[in-house]
């Protein structure tokens, strides 16, 4: 169950900041502030701009801060999976030379055993999730403390990303004076929030369709099991919108916002509407199926890049089939267009919060419900990352949640140190010269090993 207290996330996309505060009492959420103000120096997902990033961060909080009635101070933001890799990792301590009570000095230290590794110095670890503990050969485990026993061993995932993209995220949203109590992989919190128990179970195909760039990730076994990024995304639906009719483009914007429809064959051939065309006095008359058919060629493009990755890797017939979040997708036909391409089930996913109730705020919702369901054995293994110290729930000093440590060479011990026991596999690297969607299937496969 969530835990009781204020939760903000902090969405930063390509085409607006989106900032939702909860407020959770017994595990109900009630959002109680939004902001969304349009994104500047972004461009495809990633901050070009640290300044003019931070200034559209500030808008959004504040007009969260002006409906929740209090002053933001801490965030949950989410991280963008480009360039994402993730890897299995295992560590083994000895407790003690004989049998002890398990505390959570010894899960801090097992989280760190399990972290230690060579990373690539343009990479750093993001985020490690526990999977599993073992006390004494006993396997299955999920919070081993208050156990005795004299060996404990933790398997999880270690995800790793772009030390620049961090980097970037962190220092716009510090200079726009915010503290980040963690950082979330996007795709992560969204298949965890917004699919049901059987999707995450079975597996499920997630399409989070942004105005910059396009995630398709999969989850399986209640596990983030893949994710890839397209750099195409709704801002490309708008920009050929833009170049076909020769109109500016807010007015293209404003076009598939009002007309646009993915799926042609839902539009009208004989309804028509003015465009505003450059050079010319008199807007033009366009009907709503060709405008459809623009829109169509765009995202049928980016489905199928999606498609030849997710068929490369074999998990295109999941049994939970395409879930489609995100801003792009809350064109109408959408779900059409990706069920003809994909020949699988497709459904969307709206958020059902009153005043959310649009894609484009599936991904900030998902972040404050992510932060809330955290675990505490969650919280001890994030710690052991950062170098924070966390201060368990029922200790009575209440709640140091998970944040990111500044301190550079506690993370640089992480990443140098060698391990004496034994080989970790080595870090999903993709070679020069490899296509994406080669990387993508012997990145899947080895993720199952």
């Amino acid at each position: 169950m969530a835990k009781t207290g204020l939760y903000t996330g902090l969405d930063i996309g390509t085409t607006s900041i989106k900032v939702v505060v909860a407020e959770y009492i017994e595990g109900q959420m009630n959002v109680i502030g939004v902001g969304n103000s349009k994104s500047e120096g972004l461009d495809r997902g990633i901050i070009v701009d640290i300044e003019k990033t931070v200034g559209s961060i500030r808008r959004a909080i504040s007009q969260a801060e002006e409906k929740a009635g209090i002053k933001i101070t801490n965030v949950s933001v989410g991280l963008p999976a480009t360039s994402l890799q993730m890897e299995r990792c295992s560590g083994m301590i000895a407790v003690g030379a004989t049998s002890k009570e398990i505390n959570d000095e010894d899960v801090f230290n097992v989280a760190m055993a399990a972290m230690v590794r060579s990373t690539p110095p343009e990479r750093k670890i993001i985020s490690v999730l526990p999977q599993n503990f073992t006390v004494d050969g006993f396997e299955g485990i999920k919070d081993p403390r208050g156990m005795i026993g004299v060996r404990l061993e933790m398997s999880g995932i270690l995800f790793t990303g772009p030390k620049t993209i961090v980097h970037n995220i962190q220092k716009a949203v510090e200079k726009a004076d915010l503290h980040i109590d963690r950082l979330v992989i996007t795709p992560l919190s969204l298949g965890s929030a917004i699919l049901e128990d059987g999707e995450k179970e079975f597996g499920t195909i997630l399409i989070d369709l942004g105005g910059g760039q396009t995630t398709t990730s999969v989850m399986h076994n209640r596990e983030l099991k893949f994710s890839a990024v397209s750099s195409e995304g709704g801002d490309n639906v708008t920009r050929d919108i833009s170049v076909v009719l020769n109109t500016s483009h807010s007015s293209a914007e404003a076009l598939k916002i009002n007309y646009g429809n993915a799926y042609p064959e839902h539009a009208s051939g004989t309804e028509e509407f003015p465009v505003d065309v450059i050079g010319q006095e008199e807007p033009v008359k366009v009907t709503e199926k060709y405008l459809a058919e623009i829109i169509e060629a765009r995202l049928v493009e980016i489905f199928n890049q999606a498609k030849d990755v997710l068929s490369e890797i074999n998990v295109l017939n999941v049994p939970g089939g395409i879930v489609l979040t995100g801003g792009a997708a809350s064109i109408p036909g959408m779900v059409e267009l990706a069920q003809a391409v994909f020949e699988v089930n497709v459904r969307l996913h709206v958020p059902s919060h009153m005043g959310l109730r649009n894609p484009v705020f599936s991904s900030v919702i998902s972040l404050v419900e992510y932060a809330a369901s955290l675990t505490e054995i969650n919280c001890l293994v994030e710690s052991a990352r950062t170098g924070d110290h966390f201060v368990p729930i029922n200790s009575g000093y209440g709640v140091k949640p998970c944040s990111i440590s500044t301190n550079e060479s506690f993370e640089q011990t992480i990443h140098q140190e060698e391990y004496a026991g034994d080989d970790y596999e080595e870090e999903y690297v993709r070679e020069k010269g490899e296509g994406i969607v080669q990387w993508a299937k012997k990145k899947w496969s080895k993720i199952f090993d």
